[in-house]
């Protein structure tokens, strides 16, 4: 069982830059595959980006390659997902959340693949 705690959202002008981060529990945080995904009101939920467990492998959607980052430290069971030259179109929920197994191929970002989620954060980014 792990359970997800984000933080680290907030209200910031387009251009800036916010750090999200995930707080997991439980003892086999490091086996996990994670990844961060986002809704907008009236949207579907979308993916963001994932992390291997290990941290060697990472994957973008590509609305926000070049201008996030995610990382993980297994030491302190937390994620991040480094947040650049933010947007008004990336305001939303931002969720953590985990894998149980290892994902490959569109697996990666197909949300019902993971296993635990967040209560999510909120990032709004005005123009």
């Amino acid at each position: 069982q792990v359970q997800l705690v984000e933080s680290g959202g907030g209200l910031v002008q387009a251009g800036d830059s916010l750090r999200l981060s995930c707080a997991a529990s439980g003892r086999t945080f490091s086996s996990y595959q994670m990844a961060w995904f986002r809704q907008a009101p009236g949207k579907e939920r979308e993916f963001v980006a994932a992390i291997r467990w290990s941290g060697a492998f990472t994957n973008y959607a590509d609305f926000v390659k070049g201008r996030f980052t995610i990382s993980r430290d297994n030491a302190k069971n937390i994620i991040y997902l480094q947040m650049n030259s933010l947007k008004p179109e990336d305001t939303a929920v931002y969720y953590c959340a985990a894998a149980r197994s290892a994902l490959y191929g569109s697996s990666w970002s197909t949300d019902y693949e993971y296993d635990y989620w967040g209560q999510g954060t909120q990032v709004t980014v005005s123009s």
